[in-house]
């Protein structure tokens, strides 16, 4: 049984404040540095030269391009224009024709099983409507072709960095945590009966910074949600929230040497379409 967002949650609205919050900053500098993420993702699908490929939520292109190396045929969508237009310039940069097209995770623009694989790294499991944007990836592949997504998981890292964000600027009354898609269960949840297998494998990104505090000074310079709850908070709530990210970074930090090495575990999920 699927259950639903509450139905006084007023999504739109919320959609409108997100996308604002990732225009905010410049994600494109934090998505150079998750490379890695999605080369393994691409290869945990196993892709193949030729096969059509979307890339939801692509951001600055990073698994659009690592499809594109593959010589497979990509599109990326994305619903702030200024990250799709750095995803252009990457491409161009490495002569690979991948095609960045605005558009809505939980509204996708293509026909039914328009690909043969649909992909999201960090990207579609921040929708709103998490049920929705699931039937989306679910329409615009066809059968028996995979969705493969990597994302945050509740108990990891950015997980908790969520949760401290939430501390300080609540989200709204019934809305269901992005970090939920980082869980085998609910991914079962959302896809139902529109998969016929699912296979799951945590994985961990290493943040390598040169101290917590960097790291701290360059997401509140380009990471949206860090950028826009920093801005909502005053000299003395700013100060409270930036402690605790740092007791954060410094608690899961496995350098010896002064700088910052620091694991967040995500899921890697390859599910068949029906």
């Amino acid at each position: 049984m699927v259950s639903h967002q509450s139905p006084s949650v007023d999504l739109n609205a919320i959609k409108a404040r997100q996308q604002k919050s990732w225009s905010t900053g410049d994600y494109s500098v934090i998505g150079a540095t998750l490379v890695v993420i999605s080369e393994e993702l691409c290869e945990a699908t196993d892709l193949y030269a030729g096969q059509s490929v979307l890339d939801v939520a692509t951001g600055s292109g990073n698994t659009a391009i690592a499809a594109a190396r593959r010589f497979c045929e990509v599109t990326g969508t994305d619903y702030v224009p200024a990250l799709l237009e750095v995803g252009r310039r990457r491409a161009e940069a490495e002569h690979l024709p991948v095609t960045f097209q605005e558009g809505d995770a939980e509204n996708i623009p293509f026909a039914d099983a328009s690909f043969d694989i649909v992909l999201s790294t960090l990207g579609v499991m921040f929708t709103p409507h998490q049920e929705k944007a699931a039937s989306e990836l679910l329409r615009v592949c066809r059968s028996s072709g995979k969705i493969g997504l990597a994302n945050w998981t509740p108990t990891g890292f950015i997980g908790n960095l969520f949760r401290i964000i939430g501390k300080y600027v609540p989200p709204p009354a019934g809305l269901k945590p992005a970090s939920l898609w980082g869980t085998e269960e609910r991914l079962r949840e959302i896809f139902g009966n529109g998969i016929a297998s699912l296979q799951t494998t945590k994985r961990h990104f290493i943040f390598r910074y040169r101290s917590a505090s960097h790291w701290l000074d360059h997401f509140g310079t380009y990471y949206g949600p860090i950028v826009t709850t920093l801005k909502a908070l005053d000299a003395t709530r700013q100060e409270q929230f930036s402690g605790e990210v740092i007791s954060l970074l410094e608690s899961y930090n496995r350098a010896k040497d002064g700088t910052l090495a620091v694991p967040s575990e995500y899921l890697e999920a390859v599910a068949i379409r029906r």
